[in-house]
């Protein structure tokens, strides 16, 4: 997500972690059981709005998955939209009911929770952070061979980013 959110006009900083779970400073090599793999976005509400992001994120997503996102499978890889007020639960639930309007024949299982703590990766794991950025040939290769752009058209059209 780093790299899809990265590209979008108004988007000051993306920062790869966990978050979710109840296990204090989780790693990515070692134990995040119970936490997601997520990413905190730093934005200029004066040029994307909360409502923008939700609607650039789902469609980088497979919202109906509900194993994780594209060759990606387990609990931590699941998609989730993290909330730290009722207002950006409001925008949320409404983006999500979007989805559903647009796929009434399929089910939505990505949910709306509470925020807590955000975990950046770090120390020996730093790599992980602009993995794109360091290491672009080896991030298309995964890309391309886990199919998400593929499946991101397929779902979105043309409205998929890549």
């Amino acid at each position: 997500m780093e790299s899809d959110f990265e590209k979008l006009e108004g988007v000051t900083d993306v920062i790869s972690g966990f978050t979710g779970g109840v296990l204090k400073d989780p790693t990515y090599n070692g134990n995040h059981e119970g936490h997601y793999e997520a990413v905190e976005i730093t934005y200029d509400p004066d040029k994307v709005s909360y409502k923008e992001l939700l609607d650039y994120y789902w469609v980088n997503i497979d919202p109906f998955d509900d194993k994780g996102q594209f060759c990606d499978k387990g609990s931590s890889y699941l998609s989730a939209i993290f909330v730290a007020s009722e207002e950006e639960r409001e925008i949320a639930e409404q983006t999500k009911a979007d989805v559903e309007k647009k796929f009434p024949d399929k089910k939505v299982v990505t949910p709306i929770l509470n925020s807590s703590v955000f975990y950046p990766i770090k120390g020996d794991e730093i790599y992980h952070q602009d993995f794109y950025k360091k290491s672009p040939i080896r991030y298309k290769v995964y890309r391309w061979n886990c199919g998400r752009d593929a499946r991101l058209k397929e779902l979105w059209g043309d409205k998929a980013t890549h």
